[in-house]
């Protein structure tokens, strides 16, 4: 796994560096388990470091540069976190699109009331320009163009918006949302986090706007 640590305290960012700890290192322990709101799937730990010792092979890069490493994987990360925002929200639309042609109020399907169809409309819209500037910041990194802009205005628009996909889809399906018979309410339990890691959307609004100063 990678771990960051504190070499030369007092040198600020120029004083962490990154190190590869195997797992079972002597002293390394899982504390506990977190026991989330949702993403159930994935475990969540809290590890423990008793004197764990690595040799001088185990640095990543250079000593004091851990910083630098973190800054690139988090720009890279916001893609593959904005994608998985993407591909809950995209689950929770297809799975109100289907109830709405189902569910019949007054002789027709909900999903030609007006306001069903408005909702599911400005859900579909989000989702497709989420998905654009997902894949522009991909193909920016793909092709080892500059994206750290792309990445945070992708990681925002894709999380923000799932989060208003993921509603809407609970709210579509009215009670039956609520209940765990039905897959919105995970989805809406899961998308929740991709507003908070690989940097929060108030830390991505920072970054679009340093970088609109440049």
């Amino acid at each position: 796994m990678g771990v960051w640590a504190v070499t030369e305290p007092g040198a600020g960012h120029k004083g962490i560096t990154a190190f590869v700890v195997a797992a079972g290192a002597p002293g390394l322990a899982v504390a506990r388990l977190e026991d989330k709101l949702g993403l159930h799937g994935s475990s969540t730990a809290q590890l423990v470091f008793d004197r764990v010792e690595v040799g001088d092979d185990a640095v990543l890069g250079q000593v004091g540069g851990g910083f630098a490493l973190a800054m690139i994987a988090l720009d890279g990360g916001r893609i593959g976190i904005a994608s998985q925002a993407i591909g809950i929200a995209r689950g929770a639309l297809e799975a109100a699109i289907r109830y709405a042609g189902e569910r019949r109020t007054f002789g027709d399907p909900i999903i030609k009331h007006q306001a069903i169809a408005a909702m599911l409309a400005d859900a579909a819209t989000w989702l497709d320009a989420a998905t654009l500037m997902t894949l522009r910041a991909a193909y920016l990194k793909e092709t080892r163009q500059e994206f750290s802009q792309q990445a945070a205005m992708a990681k925002l628009f894709a999380t923000e918006h799932a989060w208003k996909i993921c509603d809407i889809a609970l709210q579509v399906h009215g009670g039956y949302g609520y209940v765990r018979d039905f897959p919105v309410e995970r989805a809406l339990r899961d998308v929740r986090v991709t507003r908070i890691y690989e940097g929060t959307s108030e830390i991505q609004r920072l970054v679009i706007a340093r970088n609109l100063l440049r």
